[in-house]
């Protein structure tokens, strides 16, 4: 049987590490950094090391709120969504993560833009 993709990522701690650069991109990227002012950032990066072992097929139930409810009163614009998305492919490449498995993250993860995105450009 095939490797998942939550293995071929290299299970939880490279998750985690992962998702340590991803927010430190984006908490220096002006345009998005405000989603995060009032945000535990400690929670927040253990909350998105869950969700996207949850996505990858790991061992892991995600138990976070439902993405309408989580990001109802954002106002996350698609430019913002995307430039989101572009931190989390180039924190997947500072790992020389698969370009094949970087394009199934970020599927698993677009999947959600309609849930998370609530506001026009």
């Amino acid at each position: 049987m095939a490797d998942s993709l939550y293995e071929r990522l290299g299970g939880k701690d490279a998750i985690t590490a992962v998702v340590d650069e991803f927010y430190d991109r984006v908490v220096a990227d002006e345009q998005v950094a405000h989603y995060f002012d009032d945000v535990d950032m400690q929670a927040q990066r253990a909350h998105q090391t869950q969700f996207i072992s949850s996505v990858a097929g790991g061992p892991v139930e995600y138990s976070g709120e439902a993405m309408e409810t989580a990001h109802a009163d954002l106002d996350i614009t698609p430019s913002d969504f995307q430039a989101i998305a572009g931190h989390l492919e180039d924190a997947l490449v500072a790992f020389d993560v698969d370009e094949g498995d970087r394009e199934a993250v970020l599927d698993a993860i677009s999947g959600y833009q309609d849930a998370i995105v609530t506001a026009a450009d």
